[in-house]
């Protein structure tokens, strides 16, 4: 196999989960951004991340409230998706302008997505400065689902939400499953 470098080492990490975060500050203003540079860092406790320009119109809000909620999209958000990513909430009401829907969130102050099919609320438990990029560090204190992904028995099946991946500057559907975890390992019948 042959390879060819870069001249330039960048991240090339790819695909991502291309997200919607929601926030909002104490004079009752909200946004939504949309993040690629996003994902979990432990699972007991519950932690995850995201990446956030200083710039950016959100990234005082979520700074000073140390709340957020990252709203997973389908499918059929990725225009809305698109759109929050390409405007500015300093100008424009993104709820309204992509026609989505604030929902109370039911631990943290700032909103979620009623849309999403699942939002995942947080508060920022640590800020590292990076470079071009802050990374809030931040506890999980509660998922919500919309109850069309759970069976009788009540277990959600992400699988149906046709969530949507972030591959270098394109939206992409998540492809078909291909193995479960330990299928590599275990016995054959």
């Amino acid at each position: 196999m042959s390879k060819t470098e870069f001249d330039k080492p960048g991240n090339f990490l790819y695909p991502l989960p291309a997200v919607m975060v929601t926030c909002g500050d104490d004079k009752g203003n909200s946004n939504i951004i949309t993040i690629a540079w996003t994902g979990t860092v432990c699972s007991d406790p519950p932690m995850v991340y995201i990446s956030v320009r200083k710039e950016r119109y959100s990234y005082n809000m979520i700074k000073e409230s140390g709340e957020f909620v990252i709203n997973l999209p389908s499918e059929d958000l990725t225009y809305a998706l698109d759109r929050a990513g390409c405007t500015t909430g300093a100008k424009v009401d993104k709820f309204e302008d992509c026609g989505l829907t604030r929902a109370e969130s039911f631990k943290v102050s700032a909103p979620s997505i009623a849309e999403a099919p699942v939002c995942i609320e947080c508060r920022v438990r640590q800020i590292l400065e990076l470079g071009t990029h802050d990374m809030f560090l931040a506890d999980v204190v509660s998922v919500s689902v919309d109850e069309k992904y759970l069976d009788e028995k009540g277990a959600f099946h992400m699988d149906r939400c046709n969530l949507v991946a972030y591959e270098h500057g394109a939206y992409r559907k998540m492809a078909d499953t291909i193995g479960t975890f330990g299928y590599s390992v275990r016995k054959k019948k």
